[in-house]
């Protein structure tokens, strides 16, 4: 059978096969370890194991295989006792009976969509152990209790011959469902109680109910409280069952103190850390957290599982923003983007780059390929917005350059001896040999330039969608920006992501036109966007995005649109950004 629900859970839930069970612990008697269950999901077979717990709670285990039928669970049953007595032979006596003690069920279930996660398998098994003692200690502290708040629906559960709790772990969106619908209180919370019991059934059993815990919640509690998430669940569970219990802070604050000290009672009691959750959310409301160091809102690293991303797309710039100065990506970087597309979000890269070359770089730290954030087959932005590929890496835009301005910069490269590469598409053209066109191969991980030696011979070979002039820094801002600008007019535009490379692209073209075309494409708004950039290139994609992100090595012209200012592209700048901005 599966473990026993609460009409609300019931009537509210999914199906029970979408969730993952840890069926409930073989009856035990109160105040010793409840028989372990190994982790199963619904509706596979399963093999579990028997773990026998002695009078002092050391543990033992031995294998007994259970097979389920995939339409629920038989879960395995057995007792425990404390001792066994011995008998001198010389003289028999009657067996006295014994006083029957009271059994504990425990369920503890996992709903499917939390994520296969080791501390969350790891903090349920822990329950497993916890909850009864927990059990255990409320019990007795009913006993001769003068509450004068309580409701005591609940007082003597010597009467009962066993006691059902279930305990279920879920994320935001299943307790929040809930919450709406139980409480008319559409939002996530921490921890919700639902009693089963019904005083006026005379039963031997004492339907205690359900306790619900987000995970997600309690994961951003613990990281603003300060300790683990272990410790911020048993905090929960704590106050959940004094609810079942008939404690209810929400009465009066009569009611509030007597429950909040029965909190921290009982922590205390289990050796457990933490304030109890009343005195932690007084504490929270009053600031008393705001001492920690980490006081803004970047998440750590291996956190995000917990939280709900903001933004279904992160477009993402290559050069001065995802790759370091290096032309890198950094493992923090890499690791960043990763846990981010494990949440669900799709990180799309809108770069001055061609394919080839964006795949090179992001093949180094995993990211190139089927799992990946670029390949053949995924969308993408390159080139300034020149080529834009949709669903299956089809190519839906391309725009070239105009001839009689390829011809201009052409002739002008090559009476002047500045290094010059034209782009058509996956290929790089050049007049002649140089160090600074090697350099947008060996550095920038661009096809290697195929040298054509004649303006005329160049401009036959291929339709181009961009051209770069390549001299330094200075050379750049002094000579060929203004030069260019002038001549050009209305025929091109000239664009910087680089210091040291001037690119002159089509008239009326940028990369956030190529991410306002790709969204059109895929049918999904600017409100769904993260954009993160650094050149004068990203502008109109952090203008267009709903949350626009110009690192602090951009340009002054990029940092004075952007919604805000992340860390330089040597600091993790991206991996700052989605810890900070997109959860």
């Amino acid at each position: 059978m599966l473990p026993r629900l609460s009409p609300l859970l019931r009537t509210s839930t999914f199906p029970t096969t979408m969730a993952r069970v840890i069926p409930r612990a073989a009856a035990v008697p109160l105040g010793h370890t409840p028989n372990a269950v190994a982790f199963v999901r619904l509706p596979s077979a399963r093999l579990g194991f028997v773990a026998n717990a002695n009078r002092f709670g050391f543990v033992s285990q031995s294998l007994k295989p259970s097979i389920s039928d995939g339409q629920g669970l038989s879960p395995l049953r057995g007792k425990v006792w404390a001792s066994q007595r011995e008998y001198r032979k010389v003289r028999r006596r009657p067996r006295k009976s014994k006083e029957k003690e009271l059994e504990l069920n425990v369920s503890i279930c996992i709903e499917e969509d939390l994520p296969d996660d080791p501390e969350v398998l790891s903090i349920a098994e822990m329950l497993r152990l916890n909850v009864p003692m927990a059990m255990k200690l409320a019990f007795d502290g009913l006993k001769d209790s003068a509450y004068k708040t309580r409701d005591t629906a609940i007082n003597d559960v010597g009467g009962f011959e066993s006691v059902e709790l279930s305990v279920l772990l879920c994320n935001d969106e299943f307790i929040r469902k809930l919450n709406k619908e139980w409480r008319d209180e559409d939002h996530a919370t921490d921890v919700l109680s639902m009693s089963e019991h019904v005083p006026e059934l005379k039963l031997p059993i004492l339907m205690l109910g359900d306790i619900v815990i987000s995970v997600e919640t309690a994961a951003r509690q613990a990281e603003e409280r300060g300790h683990t998430l272990l410790d911020e669940i048993r905090i929960l569970m704590v106050h959940g069952l004094l609810h079942l219990l008939g404690f209810d802070h929400e009465l009066s604050e009569e009611a509030e103190a007597e429950m909040e000290k029965e909190e921290e009672l009982l922590l205390k009691s289990l050796g457990w850390k933490g304030k109890g959750l009343i005195q932690s959310a007084y504490d929270a409301e009053n600031g008393a957290y705001s001492h920690k160091e980490n006081t803004d809102d970047r998440k750590k690293e291996g956190s995000l599982r917990f939280y709900k991303p903001k933004f279904n797309y992160i477009f993402c710039d290559m050069d001065g923003t995802l790759l370091n100065s290096k032309s890198q990506v950094t493992p923090a970087n890499a690791r960043a983007l990763k846990e981010a597309m494990s949440r669900g979000v799709k990180v799309v890269i809108a770069t001055g780059k061609a394919r080839p070359a964006v795949i090179e770089s992001l093949k180094m730290v995993d990211l190139a390929g089927k799992d990946g954030i670029v390949s053949e087959f995924s969308l993408g932005v390159f080139l300034q917005g020149l080529i834009v590929y949709g669903r299956q890496g089809r190519e839906i835009f391309r725009r070239n350059l105009d001839p009689d301005v390829c011809r201009e910069a052409y002739l002008y490269s090559w009476e002047n001896k500045v290094p010059l590469v034209a782009f058509t598409k996956d290929r790089c053209l050049t007049l002649f040999d140089h160090p600074l066109v090697d350099s947008v191969h060996t550095i920038y991980h661009e096809s290697k330039a195929e040298v054509i030696p004649s303006v005329e011979s160049l401009l036959a070979a291929a339709e181009i969608q961009k051209v770069i002039f390549m001299d330094t820094a200075e050379g750049v801002s002094t000579t060929l920006r203004p030069y260019w600008s002038e001549a050009l007019r209305d025929r091109a535009t000239v664009v910087q992501a680089v210091p040291d490379m001037l690119e002159i692209v089509p008239h009326g073209t940028s990369k956030g036109g190529g991410v306002k075309i790709l969204l059109d494409h895929l049918g999904i708004t600017a409100k769904e966007i993260m954009a993160i950039g650094d050149g004068e290139n990203d502008i109109e994609m952090l203008e267009l995005a709903m949350l626009g992100i110009a690192l602090s090595n951009g340009s002054e012209k990029t940092k004075a649109v952007a919604n805000a200012i992340g860390v330089s592209n040597d600091e993790d700048g991206v991996a700052d950004a989605i810890y900070r901005y997109a959860f």
